[in-house]
């Protein structure tokens, strides 16, 4: 351990084991129950930012996307009671997509506990199954031990979120202990015999495919993954929300394995004889609700891949489990020598001729065409730009006719949280503020954050903000139609002028109600240098790519 055996304030001394541990940047909303950490960062300012927000639900977002960009720990400080009720949000984001994360909440004194006293929680209880591992520090000198411990257990195996409760007495205590080292997690790797196994199996294939997904990813094993796909001649498709794993434009890419998605690609997960799951859980949304796949025996030989070893067999019984971090496992299949591909020669070609059929723009009610604008966009973004979304039937827009080009550069989450996309796209503006960063929203899915554009102003992240506006909760007006269609109730929206709201925050703002006014509107955005709100006016028909409210309408009446 490092030698520091001064007296100091609990809080300091935590503010000191986050510096050691590489921290860079704290999301949060102060409260009295965490003012002596704050005291402490504010003597770490040259080296961790602090970016506070107007909700803690922002806050704990915005550390689930720091998490996923960096691969380190975000950080999210709250205080007690209803900041980290607020906060719970993205900490179930996390647990869902296995990000990294580390929630810091400030707890009443250690003297007034099981009183129900003012804001009290048991966070062990709260957070229990929404997290790795849940704590109370209640001894001052043990910080930096259970801080080492939260850095080691939010990032090693499956990723997700550790919860520390801090008592407000604990943390004005002074305590004479030595820090604690960085933390320096295991990674597993896999056995050179699974992977001899692995290569035995495709080489006995008449039909593989690999679906690419899940945490750990780097641009160096999505560089790997590629080249064995390559050499392999293999198809390769995205489980749901993680489309950046692999370049969409290379031949080899199928397209993604989600909501809505393409038939043709469907049956060719069906048929396959040897499926590679290469990182994703294959979870409700990638499976289409568990009907994809057979449980708990696939028809397909299953080969699965996953930094966690509690995740393997959970659901489908593999038949080859590989526990391996995905850098690890991608550099291992990279230096495997390829096989005979010939039984499935033209395989990955039909594949992306299937998947570039299926990103034409579709033909929509309304003068806002939202697959030309999002063309426009895959046109117009450097490679490298972030998208953020959140919830709702305006991300099928961009999962389908978007192209992710490089990893990382989508900001999903997989547990269909809405209101994400506003401080995601506000936390990837922090990590790289010399990228562009464009936030996708519903107007039912901005409203649930869209006040944390000034978040964005007061700490100069000029995020390009994408309002589609259709006047109703779209997904669940969707299901009312096709289940209820004559049970119309609790979808309808009145909203904002968003370009008011937009101008009120400091931002630039306009409204686009044709197609062909988008990219002049888009590059004003671009040119104005700070946060730009875009507003598109959506026809309520264009309810999806391929059917309309009526359709949907009819659908339900069986018609």
């Amino acid at each position: 351990m490092a030698a520091n055996l001064e007296p100091r304030l609990g809080g300091h001394i935590l503010a000191d084991q986050l510096a050691i541990q590489g921290v860079d940047t704290a999301f949060c909303v102060a409260g009295e129950s965490y003012l002596t950490l704050l005291d402490g960062l504010y003597h770490h300012q040259n080296a961790i930012r602090v970016i506070h927000t107007r909700h803690e639900g922002a806050a704990a977002n915005m550390a689930d996307a720091y998490g996923k960009l960096t691969g380190k720990p975000g950080i999210c400080m709250v205080t007690r009671g209803p900041g980290a009720t607020n906060a719970s949000i993205g900490v179930h984001t996390a647990f869902q997509d296995s990000t990294p994360m580390i929630v810091l909440i400030g707890q009443i004194g250690r003297s007034m506990q099981d009183r129900e006293a003012f804001q009290e929680i048991d966070y062990r209880r709260m957070f229990g199954e929404m997290a790795k591992w849940v704590a109370q520090i209640d001894q001052t000198d043990r910080i930096p031990e259970y801080i080492s411990r939260a850095f080691h257990v939010a990032v090693s195996g499956r990723p997700g979120p550790v919860v520390l409760a801090l008592p407000e007495d604990m943390l004005s205590s002074m305590a004479t202990v030595a820090d604690a080292k960085k933390a320096r997690p295991a990674q597993a790797a896999p056995a050179p015999e699974d992977m001899e196994e692995l290569r035995d199996l495709l080489a006995k294939s008449k039909k593989p495919m690999m679906i690419v997904g899940g945490p750990t990813w780097t641009p160096q094993a999505v560089a790997d993954v590629t080249t064995f796909s390559e050499a392999n001649n293999l198809p390769v498709a995205a489980a749901f929300r993680y489309q950046d794993r692999f370049d969409n434009r290379h031949p080899n890419y199928a397209g993604d394995v989600g909501i809505a998605i393409n038939p043709k690609l469907a049956n060719r997960v069906e048929e396959a004889d040897l499926l590679i799951l290469a990182g994703p859980r294959m979870g409700e949304m990638t499976t289409q609700g568990y009907e994809l796949l057979a449980i708990p025996e696939t028809t397909q030989t299953l080969v699965h891949i996953m930094p966690g070893a509690e995740e393997l067999g959970r659901v489908y019984r593999p038949d080859l489990a590989i526990n391996a971090s995905l850098p690890q496992f991608c550099k291992a299949l990279k230096a495997l020598p390829p096989v005979d591909s010939s039984a499935w020669a033209g395989a990955a070609a039909t594949a992306h001729a299937d998947y570039l059929e299926r990103i034409q723009p579709t033909q929509v009610p309304g003068d806002v065409n939202m697959a030309e604008i999002i063309g426009y966009l895959n046109k117009r973004l450097p490679d490298d730009a972030l998208i953020s979304n959140g919830a709702g039937n305006y991300t099928v827009w961009g999962h389908r006719f978007f192209q992710h080009k490089s990893y990382p550069t989508q900001l999903a989450p997989t547990n269909g949280a809405m209101g994400y996309s506003v401080p995601a796209a506000i936390a990837a503006k922090v990590v790289y503020p010399e990228r562009m960063v464009v936030s996708l929203n519903g107007d039912g899915c901005f409203m649930m954050f869209g006040q944390e554009m000034i978040t964005a102003q007061q700490f100069h992240t000029p995020v390009i903000f994408i309002v589609v506006n259709n006047g109703m909760l779209g997904t669940i007006r969707m299901h009312q139609e096709r289940h209820y269609p004559n049970n119309k109730i609790a979808t309808d929206l009145v909203n904002p002028d968003f370009v008011k709201l937009a101008e009120a925050y400091g931002a630039s703002g306009e409204q686009v109600t044709r197609t062909e006014d988008f990219p002049a509107a888009f590059e004003r955005a671009v040119e104005s240098g700070r946060a730009a709100l875009i507003e598109l006016i959506v026809d309520p028909q264009a309810l999806t790519p391929v059917q309309t409210l009526d359709e949907a309408h009819a659908q339900g009446l069986g018609q």
